[in-house]
């Protein structure tokens, strides 16, 4: 059974609607921020009444947002994404949802690569949101997270609410200018629509471009990730049909004949924990990377660079160590660097967004927690570098979901 998140605005209705034409079971979930006043609560009875008059379990919680923000000295928009998605994870933990559907669609993913490219960004952020993922948030990081609509433009949208006769909430915040995605929309959009009136189509099949060749220089395997929903056509119409979810493979990267490490790796584990111990050869998946560690003899001629997504490391050298996340006081020698450097730091230099800092995945030296060796799938501590004395290789193979 699938949870919805529904807002009560055109892209959430739309889902919503979809989804019931499909013949699906569902329930949906509606978040009151508090944030508008009568606003806010009108969404809520609006939203409620739908669900009512469908016969459809609907979920509905109050966040006191600004506190919140205030507390954790993030932006309202962090809070509320933060708030929001914790608060889904333990609905489909308590329930029992197989997965969590939200309405971004192909609008939201244009927006989201411009603010990527506005802020700086590595080559993930310009492959755009995928179909399928994981709920953003380290509790629940197992759960399936997705994005139905993500194949049709805004205009798409409207023109199937319209011919459905769909009724929805109009949110005044969304024709101000204070968030930087209303900026983009309000008043970026309308100047790219008049260059190129299939912008948003454009920018989406870029998106998936580069998506698509960025997978293939990794080698990355197909998406252990499973859609249980075929993107909707180009023109909107029609529910969205089903699929169920594919299985997991278990085929590895490191399949070298001449290496001795026995190949019977641990199932996938999502959401591995902070100081949790890691098998020098095994599968891991964090809340943003399903990765490979596989241990292989080393005689020096096998090339030291390796394709992106790819680290290797002295196995001797980095001896034990933890998988684990971003904390205070964590610091890497990154390699052919002169010295120390703050993980904090770090992430500043590489432009990592704040939000994404939390969920990359890390080893740490068993021996000092806070000694970062590896980022994966980013970079690798200097002091266990390939050298010539180097007997035995970690290979470490990020697959991006």
């Amino acid at each position: 059974m699938l949870l919805v998140a529904v807002s009560g605005g055109i892209d959430s209705m739309c889902l919503a609607e979809k989804v019931r034409l499909s013949g699906e079971p569902f329930a949906i979930a509606h978040c009151n921020f508090s944030l508008r006043g009568a606003e806010s609560d009108g969404d809520e009875a609006f939203v409620r009444s739908w669900a009512s008059s469908h016969g459809i379990t609907c979920h509905v919680k109050r966040f006191d947002t600004e506190t919140y923000a205030s507390s954790e000295s993030i932006s309202i928009e962090m809070a509320a994404r933060r708030l929001r998605y914790h608060w889904f994870g333990e609905l489909c933990r308590s329930f029992g949802y197989s997965a969590l559907a939200v309405a971004h669609n192909a609008n939201d993913n244009a927006e989201t690569l411009l603010l990527n490219l506005l802020r700086g960004t590595g080559l993930r952020g310009i492959t755009g949101m995928k179909e399928s993922g994981f709920i953003p948030d380290p509790d629940f990081s197992d759960i399936p997270l997705l994005r139905p609509l993500l194949g049709m433009t805004r205009a798409d949208i409207e023109a199937f609410a319209t011919s459905a006769g769909l009724s929805w909430r109009e949110d005044r915040t969304n024709a101000e200018n204070g968030y930087k995605r209303n900026k983009l929309r309000n008043l970026v959009f309308p100047v790219f629509a008049e260059i190129n009136p299939s912008f948003v189509e454009t920018l989406n099949r870029d998106m998936a471009r580069f998506a698509s060749e960025l997978s293939a220089e990794v080698q990355a395997p197909e998406s252990f990730v499973a859609s249980l929903l075929v993107p909707p056509t180009a023109s909107g119409s029609g529910p969205l049909p089903f699929m169920r979810p594919r299985a997991a493979t278990d085929s590895g990267a490191c399949t070298s004949a001449e290496s001795s490490v026995s190949k019977n790796r641990p199932k996938c584990s999502p959401g591995t924990q902070n100081d949790a111990s890691v098998s020098k050869n095994g599968q891991f998946c964090s809340p943003t990377e399903e990765f490979e560690i596989c241990e292989e003899p080393w005689d020096g001629t096998q090339p030291v660079k390796q394709p992106k997504g790819v680290l290797i490391m002295d196995a001797d050298k980095a001896g034990e160590f933890t998988e684990g996340r971003w904390e205070s006081g964590d610091w890497i020698k990154p390699l052919g660097a002169p010295g120390k450097k703050k993980l904090q730091d770090w992430f500043t230099d590489h432009h990592i967004p704040a939000d994404e800092k939390p969920f990359i995945p890390l080893l740490k030296s068993a021996k000092d927690p806070h000694h970062v060796l590896a980022v994966i799938p980013f970079c690798i501590d200097h002091s266990i570098r390939v050298t010539k004395t180097t007997c035995r290789i970690l290979r470490i193979i990020a697959k991006q979901p």
